[in-house]
């Protein structure tokens, strides 16, 4: 489906909860975040209708799971399963921490995902630790090695890159993912509420020109960009009437927004 800039669009990155079991410092906020109510959350019957009719109707063929951490939903395997079972869709994809991939790498595979990207932003267990408010760098590396032997490839780093970065941290993550076969990409700080962004570099992510997708929230509505405020929801339009206005509203360009953060629509 093109959009009103002759984009074509067939990409539905899914936020499948507000969760997280991280608190990195560069996505949520300190005093923490008002939470979803557990009844306002999609069923994983209901995504997989969404996604359905996207395949059917609006020619979506590739998926992506975000979060919140996507692996903090309990049963996600169910959902890849009943996304795997829909005509049309020929990829599924997760972004990820790891934290917990290495208890899942296995059976997310056999469901049917095919790849994953994993945050990771140093190589150093201190610094982790305070980026992630408390989060244990091992479970990245154990979910790495783990999405490696399951075939969830290939595996993508995503790198925040803030003013801060330390050049040679960088240097030593872009060794280790040589070593390791990894894709690397940075992605520069954003800002939601004043627009700021660009493109990432090592990906295609930020780049307006190009953007070929929808985003569905954990809580029912689609959105035409995750740097815009517009939002269509399914229980109001329909998803079939959703689907058509967030591709109606699609900005040529990300601008701002202020009625959601990354940890409730991913990035």
């Amino acid at each position: 489906m093109l959009d009103a800039f002759n984009r074509e669009i067939n990409y539905l990155r899914i936020s499948v909860t507000d969760r997280c079991n991280l608190r990195c410092t560069y996505c949520m906020p300190a005093e923490g975040i008002q939470l979803m109510r557990h009844e306002d959350v999609l069923s994983f019957e209901r995504i997989a209708e969404v996604a359905k009719v996207g395949a059917e109707n609006f020619g979506i063929n590739k998926i992506r799971l975000t979060g919140g951490e996507p692996l903090a939903r309990k049963g996600l395997v169910t959902l890849v399963k009943l996304l795997k079972a829909i005509d049309g869709i020929d990829e599924i994809n997760m972004t990820t921490n790891g934290i917990l991939l290495s208890k899942y790498a296995n059976d997310l595979k056999g469901a049917g995902l095919n790849r994953v990207n994993i945050s990771l932003d140093t190589l150093s267990s201190e610094k982790f630790a305070q980026i992630t408010r408390g989060g244990n760098i091992q479970d990245v590396f154990d979910g790495i090695q783990a999405a490696k032997n399951a075939g969830l490839t290939p595996i993508k780093i995503n790198v925040v890159k803030m003013e801060s970065s330390d050049k040679d941290e960088l240097e030593d993550l872009e060794e280790f993912c040589i070593r390791e076969d990894l894709k690397i990409q940075y992605i520069r700080q954003m800002d939601l509420k004043s627009g700021t962004f660009s493109q990432v570099e090592g990906g295609n992510g930020g780049n307006c020109s190009i953007c070929n997708r929808l985003r569905l929230s954990a809580d029912g509505y689609i959105k035409p960009c995750l740097f815009s405020n517009k939002a269509y929801s399914i229980t109001e339009n329909g998803i079939d009437g959703a689907f058509a206005a967030a591709l109606g509203n699609k900005p040529e360009k990300g601008k701002k927004s202020q009625n959601h953060g990354f940890y409730n629509i991913g990035g």
